[in-house]
């Protein structure tokens, strides 16, 4: 009988406890704090009631003291707790576990942030309650760089701040870096990050379209091969955009931070060539976007350059449910060479996708040129061949896997780094070319999708040494939230929280007691 009551004792000091737990932490009287409280009030009695003789003994034992030594290191534990829920408070640091990572910011606003120099002053005017997500998406940013403060007016109660900041509309975030302005009228952080580039960049950067051979027009925003997006995204990361037609113009202009040479479906004539060949071997940028079959000239050309032009068609493998084995001229990729353009993507894995559409090879020369060094962008999968007989698949619409066929992975994009001395050239520095074997994953239909935009937005920042805006930019993302009713957060919240612990206590301290 004596055990038995000193294990009730013990019992009802663990229902007193969990009790005080529940309701300090619900500050309910609920049903559970109160059952608990009145059987460990009456074990405790119990107890008492039953070990008045022996309650001097029991506290000299040695397994008493060794109780009150565990007990005080609970104390202790419960004290270190405290300490650290305080320091956390003092200095604040956040993490993102959702499976998108919603609640952080993109590596193209964390890049940018990163990279300024002086202190970033943001205004952002808003009528009250009408943008709720504002503060947490402008304290991510506070948080990401402490050179950024930030206030949120509202306009109808500060109307000079409004007049003194020249905000006629609202919503409107007023930028200020250094002596530089800019206002963003759409609130996102995809908007706010342009403006931030926009404001903090020095002198924009120049990049020219060649036109005269049937390329999609850089002003179509409706076609699906239509330029229009690629435009807009160069106009958001502070670009400014112009157009070149060689047959009139004869060289392309020495503002050119760079040439894009996209989608020509006729050939360039010798002259034109011969002027993109002299603005490269000056210490020039280009991007080159090839279709299969087109402008074989260009493919001959950029021989010296370390690249090698496939005559060919890619062909990929793909398994899809309830077709089975599928062929598809519309590459996906989710390998990616060692180089910057595609850093950030190879840290992403398998879930970096990017998609083309009719694609050719382009890899780096086998034997190489000297002073030139060129790197595979991305590859498509083993699964993969490079198709050389291109009336079997545009006339016949038939490809299969020959001996003269190549058999994958297959890349189908190249950055070259090329030293002008070590070429033999007049000039000293270093020219920068990225090559890919398409052209329609820049146009209005695939540059939205999965990772394109990225894709050509980091070529094109590499190319013209912006190396500091190579990242991933903001998306729309999912989040990774399960939502329970009411009733069943409180029912998961007693079930782990107090229940699940409180009997795996008693249990353990039952087995104890038992061999004791």
């Amino acid at each position: 009988m004596p055990r038995l009551a000193s294990f009730c004792g013990v019992v009802g000091v663990i229902l007193l406890v969990f009790a005080g737990i529940a309701y300090f932490i619900t500050r309910v009287v609920s049903g559970y704090v109160f059952i608990h409280a009145l059987l460990g009030l009456l074990a405790v009695i119990l107890y008492l009631a039953s070990a008045k003789d022996t309650l001097r003994t029991f506290l000299g034992e040695r397994s008493t003291k060794y109780g009150a030594s565990a007990a005080l290191y609970a104390l202790l534990f419960f004290a270190i707790l405290v300490l650290a829920n305080y320091l956390s408070t003092r200095h604040h640091h956040r993490f993102d576990l959702t499976e998108a990572g919603i609640y952080s910011l993109s590596s193209q606003s964390t890049s940018v942030l990163q990279h300024l120099d002086k202190p970033l002053e943001v205004h952002a005017f808003v009528e009250a309650g009408s943008d709720p997500q504002l503060k947490e998406l402008l304290d991510s940013y506070h948080y990401a760089s402490g050179k950024v403060s930030y206030q949120i007016i509202d306009p109808d109660k500060q109307p000079d701040l409004a007049e003194r900041f020249q905000i006629t509309t609202v919503p409107a975030v007023h930028l200020q870096y250094g002596d530089r302005t800019n206002v963003v009228n759409k609130i996102s952080e995809e908007e706010l990050t342009n403006g931030i580039i926009k404001v903090t960049r020095a002198e924009k950067k120049t990049v020219y379209f060649l036109e005269g051979h049937g390329e999609p027009s850089i002003d179509d925003l409706e076609e699906p091969k239509g330029y229009g997006q690629f435009k807009v995204a160069l106009d958001n990361e502070s670009y400014e955009v112009k157009k070149l037609v060689l047959s009139t113009d004869t060289a392309v202009p020495d503002e050119a931070n760079l040439l894009i040479v996209a989608g020509a479906e006729r050939s360039l004539l010798p002259h034109e060539t011969q002027a993109i060949d002299a603005y490269l071997k000056k210490g020039g940028h280009a991007l080159v976007l090839l279709n299969p079959r087109a402008t074989p000239e260009l493919a001959t050309y950029l021989q010296q350059w370390g690249v090698q032009v496939g005559n060919d068609v890619i062909v990929d493998e793909q398994l899809q449910l309830l077709k089975g084995r599928t062929f598809t001229l519309t590459p996906f990729v989710t390998t990616y060479g060692a180089h910057p353009i595609t850093a950030e993507l190879s840290r992403r894995g398998t879930s970096a996708l990017t998609t083309y559409g009719i694609s050719r090879s382009v890899e780096p020369q086998p034997n190489g040129v000297k002073g030139v060094v060129p790197v595979s962008l991305a590859q498509t999968g083993p699964n993969s061949w490079a198709e050389t007989d291109l009336e079997g698949v545009f006339q016949k619409q038939t490809a299969r896997l020959d001996e003269q066929d190549r058999r994958g992975p297959i890349s189908l994009g190249v950055a070259v780094t090329a030293n002008l001395k070590d070429m033999g050239t007049d000039h000293d520095g270093t020219a920068r070319l990225v090559v890919f074997g398409n052209a329609g994953f820049a146009n209005n239909q695939f540059i939205g999708q999965y990772f394109n935009r990225d894709l050509l937005l980091n070529s094109i920042n590499w190319l013209v040494g912006e190396e500091g805006l190579i990242s991933v930019r903001p998306r729309t993302l999912r989040a990774s939230r399960v939502q329970f009713s009411a009733e069943q957060g409180t029912l998961i919240f007693y079930l782990s929280v107090l229940i699940l612990p409180e009997l795996l206590l008693i249990a353990g301290l039952a087995v104890w007691w038992q061999r004791r």
